[in-house]
């Protein structure tokens, strides 16, 4: 798995991925600590997932801590950045990857919870710990950003509004951010290979990954997409500060 950042870049950097005990995130948090950061692995229930990454990390001489917390439940994510505030002080990058509402046996507002309100609330607890120089990064599909030109997949569409509402609550915060000279930029991705939710589409409706690979030409893996959310927090911010990445010819810009 090729590191795309320079090493020793994002020393002295303290970075907070949502959802890194596996997965996209987990494969983030290894790009920023490979590169120097000092990197905090968020979990919700997958603890000794997240303790044997932050230990392959530690092993490796890089830093990191783990911290669980319910991103739906406000206390728990104020315990989740006081612990953060106790061990470093600041945050630098925030990246905003932790989402769901596929998930079985969850209340029918669980997905507008998570992708919605929660990510507000995580930004909006976080804000006291970061300074001017500072970046959010939001992850996000091209089904969930495109989702009010272009329909999706019926088994997809509540996590897709969902994480639009999210996207488009975290652009309201544009002009304060900006005021307080804090980057931000959204990750939008094409389905990503070997990803739960597209697992979980797959078996929903048989065929969806193969098909949308067919029209796509070329889907990213895991990996692949992590470095390009790594990316994302150093990068220049793009136009309109979203990063595409893969195909978006079949869908419609609004």
């Amino acid at each position: 798995m090729s590191n795309p950042l320079v090493p020793g870049s994002l020393a002295g950097k303290n970075i907070l991925v949502t959802g890194s005990s596996r997965g996209i995130g987990a494969d983030t948090v290894r790009y920023f600590a490979e590169a120097g950061a000092r990197v905090v692995i968020n979990y919700r229930n997958k603890e000794a997932r997240a303790v044997k990454l932050a230990d392959s990390i530690r092993a490796a001489g890089g830093t990191a801590i783990t911290v669980g917390a319910d991103l739906t439940d406000p206390t728990s994510v104020q315990s989740m950045f006081d612990s953060v505030r106790a061990e470093f002080g600041s945050i630098d990058v925030l990246v905003l990857n932790a989402s769901g509402g596929m998930e079985s046996g969850m209340a029918e507002d669980y997905a507008m919870q998570l992708n919605r309100d929660a990510q507000m609330n995580v930004l909006e607890t976080a804000l006291p710990l970061m300074a001017e120089g500072a970046r959010v990064v939001f992850v996000t599909s091209h089904q969930a950003h495109f989702i009010r030109t272009t329909p999706t997949m019926p088994e997809y569409i509540p996590v897709a509004l969902s994480k639009r509402a999210g996207e488009d609550a975290l652009r309201a915060k544009l002009p304060e951010l900006t005021e307080r000279k804090i980057e931000f930029v959204v990750v939008s991705g094409d389905m990503i290979e070997g990803t739960i939710t597209a697992t979980l589409l797959e078996r929903a409706n048989p065929g969806a990954i193969s098909s949308r690979k067919d029209s796509a030409g070329k889907l990213y893996n895991v990996g692949e997409f992590a470095a390009e959310v790594a990316l994302a927090a150093v990068q220049p911010i793009p136009e309109n500060n979203t990063r595409y990445v893969g195909d978006t010819s079949d869908f419609i810009a609004e």
